[in-house]
This record gives C-alpha cells, structure tokens and sequence, in this order.
C-alpha cells in the first residue's frame, strides 16, 4: 500500500512538524513547543519566515532583539517549565548564529533543553561564498554552526529536504530525556529550506509526548540503602534535578520521615521552603555557615540530581575525606563522580525505593538538632546583614532583604552573575517552590534580563524580579525593550556599585594590585556612571533611582503596583558583603614579585591539601 504523502518544501515541513508535538504534563496536555524567538535575517526570513506565517497562533513568534539574549529567555522559559515544555531560538546565518553560543553553553552546562535552529550555507555551494559565510581553509564543510558540536546534547545540518524525518524525532528525544536533556542545534541550508519535497502524512501526525521516570537498578538501591543505614550523620544535597522530576514534595517528606538534615545547591535552591526544620540553606563558596558546618563533618552524603560544580563542594574541600557519597542522578556520568555509590534513576521513584527498603531506620534527632541550631544563629546573622542602618550607601544584602520582604509566594527572583548572586543565595528566603532561578551552571553575565523575560512568559502569577549588578546590565539589557513590547512585565533592580567589584574582591583577595574591574580603576579618560534609569526608560519602562532604604522601599511598593516592566537603579557598596563562604580552587601565581601574591599562593596551597581526590 502507497502511503500518503504531501508536498512541501523543507521549512513549511519543519513547522508543521514542531506544531503536531504535544507533551503530557502530570495529565495536562500541553504544546511542547509553545513559541519561537526569531530573529529573520537573509538566513532565513523568506523561506523559514514563509513558514512561520500561516500557524502564528498555534506557534507564536517572539521578535528578539539579540540572539543570545532571546537564546537565554528560551532556557529560562524551560527551566519554568521544569523541561515539560522547550522554547524555539531562530537565528540567521553567521554572527546571529553564533551569538547563541553562549546561550548554548549556558544550557548544556545547566542540562536544560532549547531547540537552537539556525540558517547556513548553500548545500550545492553554488553562490558561495554566501553573505557571512566564513569560508575554512581546511574544511570545506565547516561553518559557524560547527562551533556548537562541543555544546550541545544533538547536532545536525540539513543537507537535504527528507533529513528532518530522521532528525527532528531525534532532536526531541534528546532534548526530553532525562539523562540526555540540554540544547539541540540543527542548521538549516539556505537552499534545503525552499526545496519541496513529499513528506509521508504520517510524519505531521500528532504527538504526545511524556517525560521518562527512570527506575534505579535494584542492587544500586539496596547499596545506598547499606550506605545509609550505616551512617551517623548523613547530609542530603538537593540539586535541580529534585525539581526537575518535581520530587520536592517526595524529598520533604523523605527527609521528615528519617530526619534528615537537607542542604541545597544553587539550581536546587526551594527545594525546600525557608523556614522548613530540615532546611540547613545553601553549600560551598556562597553557603550558609550551617550548611558548610553540617557538610564539614557529614559522614554520608546523598546528592540528589547535582553535577557537583566547584562552587558547591567548594573545590571539594567541603566534605571529609573518608565522607561516603550516594549519588542519586538521571545520568551516570554525574552519579559516579568521586567515587560516588552511583543510583542512576529519577529522583522520585529513587527516593520512593529507597524509603520503601529503609525500614524503621532513622538518623539520630541530635544531628538533625545540631544544624538547627546552627540554622537559627545563621539567619539571625544574615537579618543583621540585611537591616538598614545609616550607611551613606546601601549594600547588596539590605536590597536583597528589601526586596525578599515585598516579595510573596508566587514571586520569583532571577540572577546569575557578580556579587549579587552570593547575597541572594546566602540571604533571599524562597517562600513558594518556583520562587528562584540563579543560573550558575555557566554564571552567564547577561542572562539576567532575557532570563526574566522569558520567566514572565512562562508564568501567569507573580512579580518577576531581575536583580543583577551594573556590568551585566551593560553586556544584555535591550530585552527590558522585549517585555515592554509583548506586555510580560519584570522589575529589574540594577545595584550599581560602578564595575566588577566581586572580581576585583577576588583580585585584592589574591595579592594582586586592583586595575580593570572598577570605572575608577580603569584606563579611561574621565570616569562616569551611568544614569540607568533614563537608559531603561528610553526602552519604555517605568523607572525610578532610589539613594536610601525607605526610598528603595516605596519604589518596589511604586513598582508592584506598575502594569509594565520597571527597573530601579541602586547605588550600592563595593566593598560590603555578607559573610559566609567556604575555599575555592583558583589559580594564583607560583611566584610573583608581591609579597601579597605569595602569601595568597600560600594560602592557596594549604587549603588544597583540604580536597578530597577524585578518584
């Protein structure tokens, strides 16, 4: 039997495909891909933007004003989602492909899912060489969209009109499996995009999708099971994979059930909500001084759905060396990282099979006690950090804490570079499970802004707050433009303190003479700040420049109130932190000509005698 087919040309085959996919969301049927952010160049408006057209209403499309900027509102829009639901980036060829590669690092490295699609070269090479075509001298194949092969979980280019009927399934199923999610890129030949071609019917049939709850070996289960019962002080890591298998609930109740002391990591950060008994706050370089306590003499450790970035196990000096790790992690890769017992499996059905083997079994009440205590003297720390005082500038933490107080349930606060971040995780009390997104996996400067806007396009309660430092508001802000246009409101709180001041801490901290990171300290004319407010108004916001506590706090009431984007500009102290942290590996010199590089160099040294092997 002939089967039925259509005639179409390749781009009008790739909508039609993406359209038909659905996704079953705890039995909610949802689209899986409910928009696109496109930027149309040469690359790909006539053909791809022909395509487009005819299903705006089914397939929604963004006009981005950067490419990577809408890259990082697509992640941050999954990442809302809990990777049940994947955004489209569509780039022309050249620079405005390769202006998503920071956003495809950013994914790959926080294991969400974006489809990355992009225009390139001629296949028949006819014309070449094209308009921004870079043309390799040793490879005649190579173009821009090679550069996301190191970054990105699938990859392909079109050569020919039939391969999306292969490639596209294959795209999905990565992007939607646990194990494998992250960015997928597929580059689009110009000339593949108009070619027609007859497409199998069944091709463009519907789809529902669902997530894959993988089940752990049963051996793996009974190990961690023996591991744990063993143990006198057992710690728990909750990382983003808790969320993303939406096993917060599973986790709280785990963790009450066998009293269970619970440190978070920063994708894993509300987990738990503030104030919970079990919640020992944040680990590692950013960690509460409970959290670091209770990891320092942790004879177990059960890391659920954590990569075990540096910044958490701060460079792995955090733990004992004789700890023992359970590793709980959809994929292998990261369940057997120092010598972790690995449970390769979903979080939920992980906890549940463990609890069902544990028995009676509970750990003692005294250590859970312990870090309670801790946790108690820890936030009373931090709200002296936070209150205002006379200061002649506010600092990170007092903003931090006036925005947390205004901030309810069903807010959120997105971040993900500078001196900000660490006050956010050390003093930002998460009150509603969706209430966080620090996107440390790659610390991306300019995430902020895009992130926000795509979390306000994701959401449909709350305030969205941006809180971000003057040098990444310089390096991304135009999608400030973004949200007032589409009407996705965000507050964006820009704490001003006139350069990188948290690197120039670093710097200072490591002997070095401080240059290039302040205005002030740098090679220019005449240093000067810059009147954020009047920039972000020149974009359509509602903004406001606030120089004291009460005026910071009658303009985010002012901005609440607001029904489009606001931004508030806050001078802020360079020099003020909340204190707090724990060793973390980086290079300093061997030898050097300061006396102050070589006592950090020492210092260095000893704290690396700290680390546990890897091995």
């Amino acid at each position: 039997m002939t089967q039925k087919t259509i005639r179409l040309t390749m781009a009008q085959a790739l909508v039609r495909y993406l359209i038909n996919q659905f996704i079953d969301d705890d039995g909610v049927e949802k689209p899986l891909f409910p928009g696109i952010f496109a930027i149309f160049g040469h690359g790909n408006v006539t053909c791809l933007g022909e395509a487009l057209e005819p299903y705006r209403d089914r397939l929604p499309v963004w006009r981005g004003q950067n490419e990577q900027s809408m890259a990082m509102a697509a992640i941050a829009y999954a990442k809302e989602h809990r990777r049940r639901q994947i955004m489209i980036a569509l780039s022309s060829i050249g620079p405005g492909s390769s202006n998503m590669m920071t956003a495809a690092a950013a994914a790959y490295s926080n294991r969400l899912p974006v489809l990355l699609l992009s225009g390139d070269v001629f296949a028949t090479r006819r014309p070449d060489p094209v308009l921004q075509q870079t043309e390799n001298f040793q490879d005649a194949t190579a173009t821009v969209s090679d550069g996301f092969k190191p970054f990105t979980r699938y990859w392909d280019r079109i050569t020919y009109p039939s391969q999306i009927i292969s490639s596209l399934p294959h795209a999905v199923s990565t992007m939607l499996d646990p194990a494998t999610a992250g960015p997928a890129f597929i580059g689009l030949c110009q000339d593949v995009q108009e070619m027609a071609y007859d497409y199998p019917e069944a091709f463009f049939a519907k789809k529902i999708h669902h997530i894959d709850r993988p089940r752990a070996d049963k051996k793996s289960i009974e190990q961690a099971v023996e591991t744990l019962k063993k143990a006198e002080r057992p710690l728990v890591i909750a990382g983003g994979g808790v969320r993303y298998s939406k096993a917060e609930q599973d986790l709280q109740s785990f963790a009450e059930k066998y009293n269970l002391p619970v440190v978070e990591t920063i994708a894993g950060k509300g987990t738990l909500i503030h104030g919970h008994q079990n919640l020992m706050g944040m680990i590692g370089v950013s960690g509460s001084d409970a959290g670091n306590m209770m990891a320092a003499n942790a004879d177990c450790i059960i890391a659920i759905g954590t990569r075990l970035q540096d910044y958490i196990t701060g460079s792995w000096t955090c733990f004992p060396r004789d700890a023992k790790f359970v590793s709980i992690n959809t994929t292998r890769f990261d369940s057997v990282k120092h010598q972790a017992q690995g449970v390769v499996g979903d979080a939920k059905e992980a906890l549940a099979d463990i609890s069902e083997k544990l028995g009676s079994w509970k750990a003692d009440k005294d250590w859970l006690k312990r870090g309670q205590d801790a946790t108690r003297k820890w936030y009373e720390k931090v709200e002296q950090f936070q209150k205002p005082d006379n200061g002649e500038i506010l600092t990170y933490a007092q903003v931090v804490g006036a925005v947390n107080a205004q901030s309810d349930e069903f807010d959120t606060v997105v971040s993900s570079a500078g001196g900000i971040v660490g006050e956010l995780l050390k003093g930002w009390h998460v009150k509603g499970r969706y209430g966080f997104d620090s996107e440390m996996g790659s610390s991306t400067m300019g995430y902020e802004i895009g992130a926000g806007w795509g979390t306000a396009m994701a959401r449909n309660k709350g305030e969205v707050y941006v809180m971000l430092g003057d040098g990444s508001y310089l390096m991304a802000n135009s999608d400030i433009y973004s949200s007032v246009l589409t009407g996705h409101k965000i507050i964006v709180i820009v704490c001003d303190n006139e350069g990188f001041a948290v690197i120039r801490r670093l710097q200072v901290g490591k002997g070095n003479v401080p240059y290039n990171n302040m205005i002030a300290e740098s090679k220019v004319k005449q240093p000067f700040g810059v009147d954020f407010a009047a920039h972000a108004a020149a974009m359509g916001a509602a903004t406001r420049r606030v120089d004291s506590y009460s005026e910071l706090e009658d303009a985010l009431d002012w901005a609440r109130k607001q029904d489009k984007s606001c931004l508030i500009h806050v001078p802020v102290a360079a020099d003020k932190w909340t204190p707090g942290d724990s060793f973390w590996d980086v290079g300093v010199p061997e030898i050097s000509h300061r006396k102050e590089v070589c006592d950090a160099r020492a210092e260095q040294v000893d704290g690396r005698k700290m680390q546990r092997e890897g091995v």
